[in-house]
This record gives C-alpha cells, structure tokens and sequence, in this order.
C-alpha cells in the first residue's frame, strides 16, 4: 500500500519505517472514514492501549524501585490517559494524517482530544504488529520524553490541586462554567472556564466536560506558576 504524503511524513516525525504501511494507515482512519473494505482504527487502539500499559508500567517500576503500588498507580494513569496522548500526538502533528470524514473533519476533528489520543495509541499498536514489542517500547519513551522524570507532580489531579492552591490563600473553591459548545450531537466538544475568586481565569476545551475542567484547571495553575 502506498501511503499519502501527509502519513509520510508523519513516519518520519515517528521514527518509524513500516514494512506494512497499510498498519500506520489503519491506525490513522477514524471511525467516520471507515468503511468494510478501509478499517478504521478502534481495534488498534484497544491494543495500542494495552502495549502503552506494559511499556509504562514496566518503565516505572525500574525507575522508582522502592515505590509502592499506591504511588505507582497516580503516576502510571497520569502517564497513559488521553490528556498525554493527546500531547504527544501534538507534537507529533498526527492530526495532520489522520483520514477523518467529512463531517468529522469540518468540525475540527484534527484538534479533538479524544481523536488524537485513540489515533496515538493506534499507532503504538501498528509498530507493535509491525516490528515487535521492544521497537514499540523503544519508540513510545522515546517520545513520552521526560515525562517520566516528571510525572510525580503531573499524577496529581489538576482540580484537586487548583482547589487546594485556593484554600491556602483564603479564596473559595473554583468555579467551573460551560463557556461554550460546538460539533456535531455525537460528538460534541465542551469550552470550559475555570475562574477563581480574584477573578483569574483560563478556559480549555475537550470532547466532555470533565477533560476540560481538568484541562483548564491545568491551564490556570500553569499561569499563576508564571506570574509568581
């Protein structure tokens, strides 16, 4: 199968040389370009998630040796949910290959959350069927980068902490507001505002409302680490 430039050069971001192109080219179909002769990419991504599981789970493990399991699991989800693979999809620029239909595609479906983390782990199952477990392994922390190193402060829940940088300054819990709406009823992303008592704010948006808040809080908490 030949692949379009779009996902050749995607490859190339990766680091990775298909021998069965047509894998990186089912990982990047979404749903709403499926059809029975062109697969989408759902079931590689069930086992692009598994193989992300065992590469940081394994990962974890010899980098904190002492850890218990109770401070393993906080680091490990922090480092396998859809937030970071939506990042690390980012830096890649997946959306740029992805193959989206029509509809999905007009209502930004190359920027949504949800859609560039499923394609992401799709595509750790394609260089996993491609080329085996230890160039997958080698491929996904390569490009985690040093989240590893920093996922200690990254496990913490962003709302959780937002409201306990809230409490030690006197103000009331933060206030979470739907700032707007937009795509289609099946797959709708939320704008959510996340505004303290002082009046500082920031907004993110997500494919639920509960990515977003998390999202925002992130944000905000990010902006007040810059003005202090």
């Amino acid at each position: 199968m030949k692949l379009s430039a779009e996902m050749t050069a995607f490859a190339a971001r990766l680091g990775h040389d298909f021998t069965r192109p047509e894998l990186l080219h089912r990982a990047l179909t979404h749903p709403s370009m499926s059809s029975p002769s062109r697969p989408d990419n759902q079931r590689l991504e069930f086992l692009g998630d598994r193989v992300l599981g065992l590469v940081m789970a394994e990962a974890l493990l010899h980098a904190d040796t002492g850890a218990s399991e109770g401070q393993l699991a906080p680091r490990f989800n922090a480092l396998v949910r859809k937030e970071t693979c939506a990042e690390v999809a980012r830096a890649l620029d997946l959306g740029a290959a992805l193959k989206l239909g029509r509809s999905e595609m007009l209502s930004g479906g190359r920027r949504k959350e949800a859609i560039l983390a499923d394609a992401m782990e799709a595509v750790i199952a394609a260089v996993y069927l491609d080329a085996g477990f230890e160039t997958a392994r080698a491929l996904t922390l390569r490009h985690w980068g040093d989240r590893l190193s920093t996922v200690e402060q990254d496990s913490r829940d962003a709302k959780t902490m937002l409201q306990e940088w809230a409490q030690a300054r006197g103000q009331t819990p933060p206030r979470y507001s739907e700032a707007g709406r937009s795509g289609p009823d099946h797959a709708p992303e939320f704008t959510i505002q996340a505004q303290l008592a002082s009046g500082q704010s920031a907004q993110a948006r997500a494919g639920s409302k509960r990515q977003a808040e998390q999202l925002a809080a992130r944000a905000l908490l990010d902006r007040l680490e810059s003005e202090t």
